[in-house]
């Protein structure tokens, strides 16, 4: 999710969306509001319905209780403060990403072929994907430990 996503939908309703599509297995589609709605009034025992999901998913609502919130950050196994602070926690947000990139084949070919190289390997390419970004015209990625790739 971009900052311009974020504040056109509504940060909470964006939020909600990027659970839905990241939170899945990678081949099958995003959960209905219905099937979310049920397996969170099932795992948390908190009721949520489905109209009400999708009432906070398109931005009508913007405002639920901290009950379901929290509800709703369990079953998908984030924080609520995802859910609620303003600037979403860094971490949990670089870990949706990487799921969602990790569901193209391409990204997940290119992380198999990785497994097992060295450190100073792993860096080199590392290195190498942040130049053909650069010729993409791509922008950068934030590297583990903050900052970008040394070049």
């Amino acid at each position: 999710m971009d900052a311009a996503e974020g504040a056109e939908k509504g940060d909470l309703a964006a939020r909600l969306d990027k659970l839905f599509e990241v939170m899945r297995r990678p081949d099958t589609p995003p959960l209905s509001n219905a099937a979310a709605a049920a397996a969170i009034t099932s795992q948390t025992g908190v009721s949520i319905s489905p109209a009400y999901l999708w009432q906070l998913r398109s931005g009508l609502k913007d405002n639920p209780t901290v009950q379901h919130l929290r509800a709703i950050a369990e079953f998908f196994g984030v924080p609520a403060s995802y859910l609620v602070d303003r600037d979403p926690n860094a971490q949990v947000d670089a870990q949706l990403n990487l799921l969602q990139a990790l569901r193209d084949n391409g990204v997940r070919d290119l992380a198999m072929r990785a497994s097992g190289l060295t450190p100073q390997a792993l860096n080199s390419v590392a290195l190498i994907l942040d130049r053909v970004r650069e010729l993409e015209r791509l922008p950068p990625i934030a590297h583990p430990g903050g900052g970008e790739a040394e070049a």
